[in-house]
């Protein structure tokens, strides 16, 4: 049995009219400005913000929220009415200090799992990172069904996230989907020759946009986890998951879009293996 995901008993209706109302924190980040531009006609957002100087920055999207999800009454201002969250607000540095990721990632992640639940919510989406599985050996492929192996705080302030998403899944009934994200960068960022460092962690924009929106619409599921990347010849973490039970098609390929890779057509020449599950025959 996966421990990665759990089926939901019977199909999760939709909460409210169509279209889906769906709210969006972090909208002013890469991320949210990204997704939100790539469905705003799609759903009708409600974006949250932190500061009110970005607010011309979301102000297309939809309707706008401003404050800090550190307070609750913020939370539950973002989450009311709403079908499903996606919540991408969070420091999102590698070397932030305890007491910032605390705040942020901690504390604001708590109150908006817990407004969602008393709101009614049908799902939150929960962004959380390759850094909760960072410290895992290079050469290894991390599944989703792996324990956590955070390589920093901010990869330990994302573990919580996660066991918070399926605590609030199994024991509140709120549906929560969990998306470790890499590399989140756009398809002309992987061209670029000194670039080679996110080979194996590359998500593009419209792979990830495309996920996303497959997590909200999935009527399917009470819990996942599932791995953001591209189609990448070379990824740190599975995405096998999120293929099968979702339907993601990832289009890009950082070997195929880098200009010190494409020449050598890597997807033709090497054969891409599983670290997890090795031919017994032989090395």
């Amino acid at each position: 049995m996966s421990t990665s995901y759990i089926q939901a008993s019977e199909p999760l209706s939709l909460c409210g009219e169509s279209p889906r109302r769906v709210a969006v924190t972090g909208a002013a980040g890469r991320i949210g400005q990204s997704f939100c531009a790539y469905a705003k006609d799609r759903y009708a957002l409600r974006v949250a913000i932190r500061r009110e100087s970005q607010r011309d920055q979301v102000r297309p999207f939809g309707e706008v929220v401003v404050g800090g999800l550190s307070e609750r009454r913020v939370a539950d201002h973002v989450v009311h009415g709403m079908d499903t969250v996606i919540h991408l607000a969070a420091n999102p540095s590698p070397g932030a200090q305890w007491e910032s990721l605390h705040r942020d990632n901690i504390v604001a992640t708590y109150n908006l799992f817990a407004a969602a639940a008393d709101a009614g919510c049908r799902r939150v989406v929960f962004a959380s990172s390759i850094h909760t599985v960072s410290g895992y050996p290079r050469g290894y492929q991390v599944h989703a069904d792996d324990p956590v192996n955070p390589g920093d705080l901010y990869g330990v302030s994302k573990c919580f996230g996660e066991a918070l998403a399926r605590f609030m899944a199994v024991q509140k009934g709120v549906s929560a989907i969990v998306l470790r994200i890499g590399a989140f960068q756009p398809r002309e960022a992987a061209v670029q020759s000194e670039s080679l460092a996110m080979m194996s962690s590359f998500v593009s924009h419209r792979d990830l946009d495309q996920l996303i929106c497959r997590c909200v619409e999935d009527d399917k599921l009470l819990f996942a986890i599932f791995h953001a990347l591209s189609n990448n010849v070379f990824n740190r973490m599975d995405t096998g998951d999120a293929e099968t039970l979702l339907g993601y098609a990832p289009q890009d390929d950082f070997a195929e879009l880098n200009r010190r890779l494409a020449d050598l057509h890597l997807r033709d020449s090497i054969t891409p293996h599983d670290s997890r599950h090795r031919d017994d025959a032989g090395p």
